[in-house]
């Protein structure tokens, strides 16, 4: 068993063992991954950029970034599973359609979106 296998399988049982799963739909997961998400980007969101890699280096945001993290990722595993989605399969998918609507030829050294004709829609809104 690979490594992000077992992690999985290892929340799976943490929640299974405190009868929890019946709690953990979809739209509960969905929406208690939005909150550690909000949880996360309270650490940093009134940081100034310049002063990030120094209150990363001193420690305790760089543990309470990867409290959160964690807790981002647990979410992200249980909401995946509850849905019966492979997030490695489906972030490989995903990669793979990103790499043809944003060619690094067009995108490089941009962060505006620069997407060929052929994957845009009607209105002009991405169709991915």
């Amino acid at each position: 068993m690979d490594e992000f296998s077992a992690l999985r399988a290892r929340q799976a049982a943490f929640v299974e063992a405190r009868g929890w799963q019946e709690f953990h739909t979809p739209k509960n997961l969905a929406l208690a991954l939005t909150g550690e998400v909000g949880e996360l980007v309270s650490e940093i969101q009134w940081l100034d950029p310049a002063d990030i890699p120094t209150a990363l280096a001193e420690g305790p945001l760089r543990d309470r970034l990867a409290d959160e993290a964690a807790d981002v990722l647990l979410y992200l595993l249980r909401f995946a599973d509850s849905c019966g989605i492979d997030l490695l399969d489906a972030a490989n998918a995903k990669i793979d359609r990103n790499e043809r609507r944003f060619p690094a030829e067009l995108q490089r050294g941009t962060i505006v979106r620069v997407e060929p004709a052929s994957t845009t829609a009607v209105c002009g809104e991405p169709t991915d």
